[in-house]
């Protein structure tokens, strides 16, 4: 059971230290003077992030391999979703920081990083291929259980990491130092990470149908 445990952890890890879009949301949130919004993103993404893996787990990932345009169709609700975060992080930079006012809620912070990962059907892919690779061909069920609490238990290791280390006081007078240009460069690569989603879903879809 451990080596394919430990080949689980150096895949899952190799993925979670390439920073995206959960970097950027939680940098924004925490530095922005809001460590509990930023936790509450952290939730928000890993529980995600524990409903894929399960559903990888099930199979759902074999599932999106052998139907694309259940897959492509959740790239593009995933990448409109980006697209509007990144449309409201352009509005909150038309304003003064505040520090007693923080960039979202810790509710409407759960929301977006719960939806950003869940309407992320790359990493249903991402755990059905690592799992099919380091399990062996018939896994116990507490094999199954320790794999999917593994990844769960790294995602709140880093992003939880990164959440408590961004909202350090000498980041936060940092980022409200330069907040407006902080903010303007996060909507630029939410909204570029949305474009990227939807645009590869739309070339997926075109070469499938030439």
């Amino acid at each position: 059971m451990l080596p394919s445990l430990i080949t689980i952890a150096f895949l899952h890890w190799a993925v979670l230290l390439v920073p995206g879009f959960n970097f950027i949301l939680i940098g924004q949130l925490a530095a922005g003077g809001s460590r509990r919004s930023a936790f509450a993103a952290v939730v928000g993404m890993t529980s995600a992030t524990l409903a894929w893996a399960v559903l990888a787990v099930a199979g759902v990932g074999a599932v999106f391999a052998a139907q694309p345009a259940l897959r492509q169709a959740a790239q593009v609700a995933g990448g409109a979703y980006l697209l509007y975060l990144a449309f409201q992080l352009l509005r909150s930079g038309s304003f003064s920081p505040s520090a007693e006012k923080p960039v979202a809620g810790p509710r409407a912070a759960f929301r977006a990083g719960f939806m950003t990962s869940a309407l992320n059907p790359k990493i249903a892919l991402f755990y059905g291929s690592v799992f099919a690779t380091a399990l062996p061909a018939h896994p116990s069920g507490s094999h199954i259980i320790a794999a999917v609490l593994l990844v769960y238990a790294n995602s709140w290791v880093w992003h939880g990491s990164l959440a408590f280390l961004l909202s350090l006081p000498g980041v936060q007078r940092a980022y409200l130092r330069n907040y407006l240009l902080f903010t303007k460069i996060s909507a630029l690569l939410v909204g570029a990470f949305g474009v990227r989603l939807i645009a590869t879903a739309i070339h997926e879809a075109r070469a499938q149908s030439a």
